[in-house]
């Protein structure tokens, strides 16, 4: 009995990407023709709709703003056997699909994530590179787990991977949000190098550099915060201990002392400090219980879908 091939769906997040959305939709039928290309409209006010219906794409619209959003809805719409993410601005290179689709199967892997490699000198912004650098390093050092370009917009996702991922996030920071789960729930993955260039002339970049740094930095901490509770609340009980014994320590050595404790208040406050600082111990293990519980759900969930085909 023969084995049908692999239904691949791919998702291009856009606003207002008329400039580019026609040649990214054309690069990608040249490297996987038989794949579906979905276009997912984010409020654009130019005729990014229309152009990406003239080139044959399936159209669709999401009206709630943020790329994370776009990301939520159609992973809950399509239904496919592998999933393509790619930005529709024309930045990567299509033509590496057909790599990244083939590590995927050969696996089989359930997440392959494009690293980018600039094929001109001015494709990052400046700054970016040496941000994205900075979270890498953050992130795979917390997560126990090395990444080399965790913000990459260019990724390969089996079924399971896709439905059983919860798409939180609302903006840019989804990226983020992606690498964790894959970290988090420790599936097979693997990184391919993929080419990337600069914006066509006439596009402009969505991205702003502090505003959505920022916000990347704060999903990070708080993906920390669910997802490694007892280092973060311990590392928080740590802190707050050090603090009670600086403030309490001139007090307890005045009571040896003297055998009196004339600064109350400040003693009242060190001690405060102090249980405070166990209660955030307390916390950190009750929720690395409840998070080896969720663990294990995800886990029995994601294991619910067949693995890719090969």
């Amino acid at each position: 009995m023969t084995t049908p091939p692999p239904t691949i769906a791919a998702i291009v997040p856009c606003y207002n990407e008329e400039t580019a959305i026609g040649q990214v939709i054309a690069d990608l039928r040249a490297a996987v023709p038989e794949m579906t290309i979905f276009v997912y409209d984010n409020n654009s006010t130019d005729e990014t709709a229309r152009i990406a219906a003239g080139a044959g794409a399936v159209v669709r619209s999401e009206t709630t703003k943020g790329k994370g959003n776009v990301v939520r809805r159609a992973f809950a719409d399509v239904d496919a056997d592998v999933y393509v993410l790619i930005d529709g601005d024309d930045t990567y290179a299509a033509a590496d699909l057909p790599d990244m689709i083939a590590a995927l199967r050969s696996g089989p892997y359930d997440h392959v994530l494009g690293v980018r490699r600039q094929t001109t000198e001015s494709a990052y912004r400046p700054g970016h590179e040496l941000g994205n650098r900075g979270f890498n390093w953050f992130v795979s050092s917390v997560f126990k787990s090395p990444v080399n370009d965790m913000l990459s917009g260019y990724r390969v996702f089996s079924r399971r991977f896709v439905k059983s991922f919860p798409a939180l996030a609302r903006e840019f920071e989804i990226e983020t949000e992606l690498t964790v789960h894959a970290m988090s729930l420790r599936v097979p993955q693997i990184e391919v190098p993929v080419g990337f260039k600069d914006r066509p002339a006439g596009s402009e970049s969505k991205l702003r550099t502090y505003h959505d740094g920022f916000r990347i930095l704060s999903l990070i901490v708080g993906l920390i915060r669910h997802e490694r509770p007892m280092l973060f609340y311990g590392l928080v009980g740590v802190l707050l201990a050090i603090i009670g014994v600086v403030i309490g320590l001139p007090v307890v050595v005045e009571f040896f002392e003297t055998g009196l404790v004339p600064r109350l208040p400040t003693a009242v406050l060190a001690l405060g400090i102090t249980i405070l600082a166990f209660l955030s111990w307390m916390i950190g293990l009750i929720l690395d219980g409840v998070l080896k519980a969720r663990r294990e759900l995800s886990r029995l969930n994601y294991l619910t879908y067949a693995a890719p085909p090969m």
